[in-house]
């Protein structure tokens, strides 16, 4: 698996999906932990790999944490904008426009860059200093599976 390309597919995913309410503005998103943010705003941060899940190469899964922040201008109005972007179902949800780049049954996901992957879970619903600025925001964790010599 290459994780700057499986990153930078999963923010495609994400910022192409996503359609949030009218008067908000779009997702912004990027692959990697960005100096500064437009909010609402997707990336992809930290990852771990465990190798050799099956012989001789042929299997890796990959754990991305992937970060949404949310413009705390209004403390409630950003919630309801963050609930939107968490939930499981809907036109603003970010675990179904992801999951939307797994391709049909029998392909590879992500364009060919992985076997599958899945949104797991949503985590530390909190407020976060980024870059010197609080926002309001949570975690996705998800579990990619691949090709371990690709």
């Amino acid at each position: 698996m290459q994780p700057q390309a499986i990153r930078e597919a999963i923010a495609d995913a994400a910022r192409n999906g996503v359609t949030l309410p009218d008067g908000i503005g779009k997702l912004t998103a990027t692959g990697y932990v960005p100096d500064a943010v437009v909010t609402p705003h997707f990336f992809c941060g930290e990852y771990s790999v465990d190798f050799d899940k099956a012989m001789r190469r042929s299997l890796d899964e990959m754990e991305l944490t992937c970060r949404v922040l949310v413009s705390r201008a209004d403390d409630r109005s950003a919630q309801v904008i963050l609930d939107g972007l968490l939930a499981g179902h809907g036109p603003a949800s970010l675990k179904e426009s992801i999951e939307a780049a797994r391709g049909a049954p029998g392909e590879y996901a992500l364009g060919g860059l992985a076997h599958d992957f899945h949104v797991t879970r949503i985590q530390g619903y909190r407020w976060y200093e980024h870059q010197g600025t609080q926002y309001v925001g949570a975690e996705l964790i998800i579990k990619i599976l691949g090709e371990g010599d690709a």
